[in-house]
């Protein structure tokens, strides 16, 4: 989980936004069958889903990190019941541990919230805090596509 968090803080210095973070440190930690460019998926969601700074994106990208472990094909599975059914069991039991471990070590999973006792939000405490936030997320990534 070092690892991660190394990766995801190093790609924040490279410019990439919390969300691309937490995303491609976890592609490049697992064997996704995932294409590069799937990334770009994740580029609208930062700094709080499009610099809107509501649900933060590091939170969202550990979440599609996830999805990328634990998500499903859903047009194989039968029914609309058995489609319910495998998210019910498999992908949001771990997705709910996520945000509820993030909301018990930080108190909110939201943006503005995480970045205000920072001070100015374009300023060098705000992107420290989000560098360290990040790293954090990715651990949790690593954490909860294990389990």
């Amino acid at each position: 989980m070092d690892e991660a968090e190394q990766r995801g803080r190093e790609y924040f210095r490279q410019g990439l936004n919390c969300t691309e973070c937490v995303l491609r440190t976890f592609m490049d930690m697992h064997e996704t069958e995932l294409p590069d460019s799937v990334v770009k998926l994740a580029s609208g969601f930062g700094l709080g889903i499009g610099n809107t700074r509501n649900t933060c994106g590091a939170v969202i990208g550990a979440i599609m990190a996830l999805g990328a472990a634990k998500g499903r094909d859903p047009l194989p599975i039968g029914t609309p019941a058995e489609r319910i059914a495998q998210l019910n069991e498999e992908v949001y039991p771990p997705a709910g541990s996520l945000i509820h471990e993030v909301e018990r070590d930080f108190g909110t999973i939201i943006c503005r919230e995480f970045s205000a006792p920072h001070g100015d939000f374009d300023g060098r405490m705000r992107k420290k805090g989000c560098q360290q936030f990040i790293g954090y997320c990715c651990r949790l990534a690593e954490k909860y596509s294990a389990d």
